[in-house]
Order: structure tokens, then sequence, then C-alpha cells
């Protein structure tokens, strides 16, 4: 039996999230909706989600990680294995069970003649969606037209023909899943004929053509919050594509584009402006103007200031994300050195040179 690790494509020691970002990036690859008839695509598909229903749940992977399911694929006796140190044959039914649906080692429940009806959540949908810089920072309402599958109005989500219904699957007897003997134990896996649904479709729908769903696009205003930035993720909880025999819908999620600003640059929370400086400015100190989201305010220049300067005003910059108040907004000064002097400014540079005659690099040599 492959390791659910490695079906995954994680490490053993990756995080909760890792492991979800994981998960997703595989549902949308192999998704049946994506890979319409490739076989391939859709066993891969299963095994992915069959992993994930283990090692993404907490306590499922505690019982995984202690051996309850990794000796099936080896001989009994091993450490981690059946009957080795550590192996909980409880465990290994009850993970057995939460994956097939009742179907242990063995194949227990095989009286069982009603086909699964296991509700599904709702695959999770993501869409983009270009900003101004101004609607970054004060919010806006934009409109967003997302692809998704929706429950078939011919059929009503059940892939058969009006008229008639889905079958108990002959081969597994509505289990949805089938048993093969190996050693001690028996290994359950989703039945080769229905694909782990305990039913086919014999008069299959002639608008969805036995899926269940249809492509549809729906279209939403979507209230973006002041103080996104670009790459910003906004959930928008159950707008993702509808849930499976009564499952919930999954969740859609709004990515941020934000055009850049001629004047303020991202940085984090706040925003950063280049204030440029004459040197007589740094020299002797000034009193400049700078640009605000709000209009204008007045900045004092200390005498000597050195090129890279940041002065900062607080509670200036964008309305945070978290609703704590806004961010600052930084002013970096930049000396403004001309790449060409008139003689008039060649003349005082050259008279400036001769009274600060102190060598500034002395240091470096000392």
């Amino acid at each position: 039996m492959k390791d659910l690790y490695s079906v995954l494509g994680v490490d053993r020691k990756a995080s909760a999230d890792d492991i979800k970002k994981a998960h997703r990036k595989l549902v949308r690859q192999y998704h049946p909706d994506r890979n319409p008839g490739d076989a391939s695509a859709e066993e891969r598909f299963k095994e992915v989600q069959a992993a994930y229903d283990v090692v993404g749940d907490p306590e499922k992977r505690k019982q995984y990680d202690r051996g309850g399911l990794r000796g099936m694929a080896g001989g009994g006796g091993a450490a981690g294995g059946p009957g080795g140190p550590g192996f909980d044959t409880g465990s290994f039914s009850d993970i057995l069970s939460n994956l097939f649906g009742g179907a242990g080692p063995g194949g227990g429940g095989g009286g069982r003649t009603q086909p699964r009806s296991t509700s599904q959540k709702g695959r999770d949908l993501e869409s983009e969606v270009s900003l101004s810089f101004e609607q970054a920072i004060e919010g806006a309402q934009v409109s967003l037209s997302v692809p998704m599958s929706a429950m078939c109005p011919t059929c009503r989500g059940s892939g058969a023909k009006p008229g008639t219904s889905p079958k108990v699957c002959p081969k597994c007897q509505g289990r949805g899943v089938e048993s093969q003997g190996q050693g001690l134990f028996s290994i359950s896996q989703p039945c080769s004929k229905c694909g782990g649904s305990g039913t086919v479709i014999e008069d299959k729908c002639p608008t969805c053509q036995g899926s269940g769903a249809t492509r549809t696009v729906k279209k939403y205003r979507v209230n973006i919050p002041a103080g996104v930035r670009e790459g910003s993720r906004i959930r928008l909880a159950g707008k993702g594509e509808p849930g499976r025999n009564g499952g919930p819908s999954g969740d859609l999620f709004v990515i941020t584009h934000v055009a850049d600003s001629p004047v303020f640059k991202r940085k984090a929370d706040n925003l950063e402006v280049e204030v440029p400086l004459t040197i007589p400015e740094a020299l002797r100190g000034a009193e400049v103007e700078v640009p605000t989201l709000n209009g204008r305010k007045k900045l004092r220049v200390p005498p000597g200031t050195k090129h890279g300067t940041v002065q900062r005003l607080r509670g200036e910059g964008p309305p945070r994300l978290d609703g704590k108040g806004r961010a600052d907004i930084h002013y970096r000064f930049v000396i403004d050195v001309p790449d060409t002097l008139t003689k008039d400014q060649q003349k005082a540079i050259d008279e400036l040179a001769e009274v600060m005659n102190g060598n500034p690099r002395s240091s470096l040599f000392a």
C-alpha cells in the first residue's frame, strides 16, 4: 500500500497547513471536472482524497503515524506493522471504516445492500480581481464572474435520465468498496465498477452525461476591504461549488492584484515615499512639503540630514486589515545630485570645497 504522505507529495513532518495546500493543489489538478473521461486522473483523484482523509485529520494522522495502516503493505510482525509494536487493530478498523464507509478489514458489513450516500463538501474556488491603488487603499465593490460546476437541472444531480434512477452496484452490492485478501488481512478499496459511489447509472442524463453537474457562471458583487495589497486572499464562505449529497458548499477565495502608485510604494503594512532634497536643504535643514493619502503635510528636515534618512508619520498609512487602526507612511530623504553644473554652480561648489576642507575618509586608513 502506498505511503499516504507520498500520495500527497509531502514529508512526514509536514505541517497541517502544508498538507492542506498540497491536497488543494492535487484536487484542482486531478478533479474529474477538469479531466473528463480520464480514468487515470479519476483514480488519482480518489487516491488523493483517501490519503487526505487520514493525514488531514489530526487524530487519524496520529493513528497512521503509530502504524495503524502502514503494515498492510508488508509482512506481519514488523515494527509498526500487523502484530508489531504500536499496531492497533481497533484503530486500523476505524480508519478503514472512515475511509470506505463502514467496510473494515475482512469486508465487514457484507450484508449491506443500500448504496452509499456520503455527503461531500463542494470544491473551493479561486478568482482574481484587479484594483487601482486607490481602490486597494479605500476599499471597493467589484463584480466577479466565476465559472463553476452546479447541480444538473435536468436530473437534479442524480446523473440518471429523468424517469430512471441509479441502481445498486452489482459488484459491491452498494457498499462502494471491494476487498482483496492479503495475508491475515484484507485490503478494502473503492469499487472498480462504481468508483466508490455504491451505484451505477444505466441510462445517463442527456444534459450532464451522468456526471450530475453542469458548468455555469455565477456572478457576485464582492466587497473588497480597505487596505488590501498585492496577493491578499479574501475568503467568501460557501460561495464555491455546491456540495454533493447534501454536503456544504465550498469557499471562494478572491486574490487581489493592485496597480502600482507613481508616488507611494508598499512596504508590508506601511507606505514609503522618496523625498528628494537639494544639497543646501540637506546641509542647513529645511521645511519641505510631502504628499499623504489625504492631501499634503510639511516635514522639518534637520540640518546635516544624510542620504537615506527616514521620517515617519504615524497612523497616516493604509487601514490595517486586522482592524487595528492605520499603518504609517515612511518618508525616505534622498540627496538630489545634479548630473551637470552651470558655471555659477561650479563656482559655488569650489568655494564650498575650500571652506569644507576636511577629509571624511581619513578614518578608513587609521
